[in-house]
């Protein structure tokens, strides 16, 4: 075979040719792993359903898109409601469950870009036990606030901003709740 004259066009021609090549083998890894991505998403959420609940076996009975992609889960078990809010490394989506009364039940971090070691901690900083736990607590009767805002909810160490961006998803959670409820 004869080598290529070393010209701008060849150049040009061959870094198109491997451009178009890899592209084409990204969009079938893309269309081959749409499917398992889509369904290990689905099964992690239905996770999530039961963990924020605490229940084992949970039937939701409606799934309703509200407020600009928020999603309410009404269940036989009680309500979950998906939102998220901005944190310091980007968006902070979370799934809260409450009960009947408004009460949270439970949290889970469905996806977050927070700092590993900091903002991170949000899935377990908050949790019944830990020093920021809100599991217990009704919204309605008082906003969930860190306490550098005049509020009552410890902050993650060194992760206010995760910390205001979380308390504040919950509280849209309990707002939605509140106004899913009443419909």
């Amino acid at each position: 075979m004869k080598k290529l004259e070393s010209s701008f066009k060849n150049m040009a021609i061959v870094l198109t040719l491997i451009s178009v090549m890899a592209g084409g083998v990204l969009a079938w890894v893309n269309q081959v792993t749409a499917g398992p991505i889509a369904q290990i998403k689905e099964e992690n959420l239905a996770k999530a359903i039961k963990a924020v609940l605490r229940a084992d076996d949970v039937t939701v009975s409606r799934v309703d898109t509200i407020d600009g992609g928020s999603v309410a889960y009404v269940t036989d078990k009680g309500m979950a409601i998906q939102t998220a809010s901005t944190g310091f490394g980007g968006q902070l989506q979370i799934l809260v469950g409450f009960d009947g009364q408004g009460s949270i039940k439970g949290y889970s971090v469905l996806e977050h870009a927070e700092t590993p070691g900091l903002g991170a901690k949000a899935g377990t900083w908050f949790q019944e036990g830990s020093r920021g736990n809100i599991i217990g607590r009704n919204p309605g009767q008082a906003p969930l606030t860190v306490s550098k805002d005049g509020g009552d909810v410890d902050a993650i160490t060194a992760s206010t901003i995760t910390s205001r961006a979380f308390l504040k998803a919950v509280n849209q959670a309990y707002e939605l709740y509140k106004n899913n409820v009443e419909q």
